[in-house]
């Protein structure tokens, strides 16, 4: 079985969010972690040593292994806010459109800054996601 790199662990949240040099970057990871834990009711936990994520479920690879993962996360990267939203984003076409400023690849939202976009949208659109994954998956 294929072993994955980044994996759920017990290193404080907090302690490296406390740690973003980028001080909007650091701001706005700690309002969309504070947003995330509201919206799914979990805690959140490190994945990896640069991921913050919340819930997890199992999914099997093409090679037949099973992993873990998150529902969502965040992750402040030196270029932008990444936003894991896990179902991709052909459901949310017209959450997307009314979001603002921002790129996406497969199931990653990038954000350089909050303050580019609508808030309240991205909340919905976690909001939308997670309901999404656990009607799959939980």
């Amino acid at each position: 079985m294929s072993t994955l790199k980044t994996v759920e662990n017990d290193s404080d949240v907090w302690e490296y969010l406390d740690s973003v040099s980028n001080a909007v970057r650091r701001k706005d990871a700690i309002a969309v972690t504070t947003m995330m834990q509201e919206v799914t009711g979990e805690a959140p936990r490190m994945w990896g040593d640069s991921i913050v994520g919340f819930g997890r479920y199992q999914y099997r690879r093409a090679d037949g292994s099973r992993h873990w993962w998150m529902l969502t996360g965040v992750a402040p990267r030196k270029q932008a806010l990444t936003v894991y939203i896990m179902p991709g984003f052909k459901p949310y076409g017209d959450l997307l459109a009314a979001l603002g400023r921002h790129r996406h690849s497969v199931s990653c939202l990038y954000i350089t800054r909050l303050a580019n976009v609508d808030f309240d949208v991205l909340k919905e659109l976690v909001e939308r996601s997670v309901r999404d994954m656990r009607l799959r998956y939980c």
